[in-house]
């Protein structure tokens, strides 16, 4: 694997097996020094739709929200999804003053009981887009996970009935690739406002 200038690569040996679901990812040698305490307000975006379906696209936007504020320390204000990439600009500023895009890329394929997942991942800097994280995973999912009994409900109950067989693999892929996103710093104030985002 090549990195792209700028960027270590970081590659766990059960990465490289084949057998996880994340199949690579980078983040900037930089990070710590340039973008660690500034780039924390984030909005999700699922670009393209997941199996063209804009409720599957919500669905993978709230999931990646939600635990990206409960598992890693940026804060996310807004999860959107969308058939196009809206433009950076758009989406950066705000009332919310986002500083970075946590872009989600998922492309699914009806296999069976469930979907082949493809995901790729990128958290964008607002201002000149430069990439400090990307990703990449792959795997085959079914749409029923007895493990996720509870949690498909709640999104059913939240989002309708049509999002309840991709609730199992949107969780599944999520999970795995959201946790390596590197850590920002926070300060106090920012701690106190992260306790208002997390549902």
């Amino acid at each position: 694997m090549t990195a792209k200038p700028g960027f270590g690569v970081v590659v766990a040996l059960a990465l490289v097996s084949g057998c996880s679901v994340v199949k690579a990812y980078t983040v900037r040698d930089d990070w710590a020094t340039v973008d660690r305490a500034k780039v924390k307000r984030l909005v999700v975006v699922v670009q393209p739709l997941p199996d063209g379906q804009e409720k599957a696209g919500e669905l993978f936007a709230r999931v990646a929200r939600r635990y990206v504020n409960m598992k890693r320390d940026f804060l996310v204000k807004q999860e959107r999804a969308s058939a196009t990439l809206p433009a950076l600009a758009t989406l950066c500023g705000g009332d919310d003053a986002i500083e970075g895009v946590l872009r989600l890329s998922p492309v699914l394929t009806r296999r069976g009981g469930g979907f082949e997942v493809e995901l790729e991942g990128a958290l964008l800097r607002c201002g000149d887009g430069r990439e400090a994280w990307t990703a990449r995973a792959a795997g085959s999912f079914s749409s029923a996970d007895e493990r996720l009994v509870e949690v498909t409900k709640t999104y059913v109950g939240e989002l309708g009935a049509e999002v309840e067989p991709y609730v199992a693999p949107a969780m599944n892929v999520l999970r795995p690739v959201l946790d390596t996103l590197p850590q920002p710093l926070l300060s106090d104030a920012d701690q106190d406002e992260k306790v208002g985002l997390v549902d």
